[in-house]
């Protein structure tokens, strides 16, 4: 029995571990569909957040530089989204698409230039700069049986996820700014004749939004590959996060949920028996993307209007037609 649930520990703890990039990458497409714009970039702003926040660990050996340079590069790739499909009035598909392409070749780019110019060929963060981001132990509770090491034996990244979860649900739904958020992305007609500056709601929690991107990209590159750089180290989990804001309906408490879940389906390959079943790792590899398909099935067939998508969500907004 012991064993079992030493097993069933380290299961959940590696769930998540494994959700929180998905978390970040959720929150901040929430916030950047909120505002009326569906953003497919989230993987290039991730890819930018990885490599820029790695870079910067690497050469500065600083945390705060590190999570602040990942931070603005999320927010440099959204801020290139804006500029086009705000002002620009560019497609928002099309665009999302081509800043994914964009930051997935930077960040290949520039991370190969540095493991070419690193002395062994392969790029480490110190371990002094990776201990900074090593489980926090909170006395007298991370040593509980089964709950202590799954909710308090975590790295700051964790417990900043989470509440940033629980502060943007706070902020959409009690906050005088979050109605106006609101408003903006159901009728930003109705919003800018009320006097609300629809753009720069836009600007802003679109900025915001890949700030959050970027972390989730720092986390992968400094804690899920463990300080060494990878190519094409994000591997989908942007994509995953579009489709988390479906199965999470647009709420961000809904979302760590969402996330833990998938954050299970990408570790599950690592706790499953080979010797009781004999199922080929390609089949986990690709269960994520299959359920992320059913779920948009499923939630495309019935949803009930409050958990459906902000009404002008992916339409671009012409003042001069209102």
């Amino acid at each position: 029995m012991n064993g079992f649930m030493d097993q069933l520990t380290a299961f959940l703890y590696a769930a998540i571990l494994a959700s929180v990039p998905l978390l970040y990458g959720t929150l901040g497409e929430i916030l950047s569909q909120k505002a009326g714009n569906l953003n497919l970039g989230v993987e290039g702003m991730m890819y930018l957040g990885a490599v820029a926040g790695f870079l910067a660990g690497y050469h500065t050996n600083s945390l705060v530089l590190t999570l602040l340079l990942g931070m603005a590069a999320g927010a440099f790739g959204a801020a290139i989204y804006a500029l086009l499909t705000v002002a620009l009035k560019a497609n928002q598909n099309v665009t999302g698409l081509t800043l994914t392409i964009f930051g997935t070749g930077i960040a290949n780019f520039l991370g190969e230039q540095a493991k070419l110019n690193a002395p062994m060929g392969t790029v480490f963060l110190s371990n002094e700069l990776k201990a900074l981001l090593s489980p926090i132990r909170v006395a007298g509770l991370s040593d509980l049986p089964f709950i202590g090491p799954l909710l308090f034996h975590h790295s700051i990244l964790t417990y900043l996820a989470i509440l940033c979860g629980i502060g943007m649900s706070l902020y959409l739904k009690r906050s005088h700014l979050g109605m106006n958020l609101r408003a903006v992305g159901e009728n930003p007609a109705a919003a800018d004749a009320m006097g609300i500056p629809v753009n720069l709601y836009k600007y802003v929690h679109i900025l915001v939004s890949g700030a959050l991107s970027g972390l989730g990209g720092v986390y992968i590159s400094m804690v899920t590959a463990s300080g060494n750089w990878q190519p094409n180290i994000i591997s989908g989990q942007g994509w995953i996060a579009i489709a988390l804001v479906i199965f999470a309906s647009w709420k961000p408490l809904r979302a760590i949920l969402g996330s833990l879940v998938f954050g299970a389906l990408s570790v599950l390959r690592l706790y499953i028996p080979k010797d009781l079943i004999d199922i080929p790792s390609a089949f986990f590899s690709m269960l994520p993307f299959v359920v992320t398909s059913l779920v948009l099935v499923i939630s495309s067939i019935r949803m009930k209007r409050e958990n459906q998508q902000p009404a002008s969500c992916g339409i671009n907004y012409f003042r001069e037609e209102r």
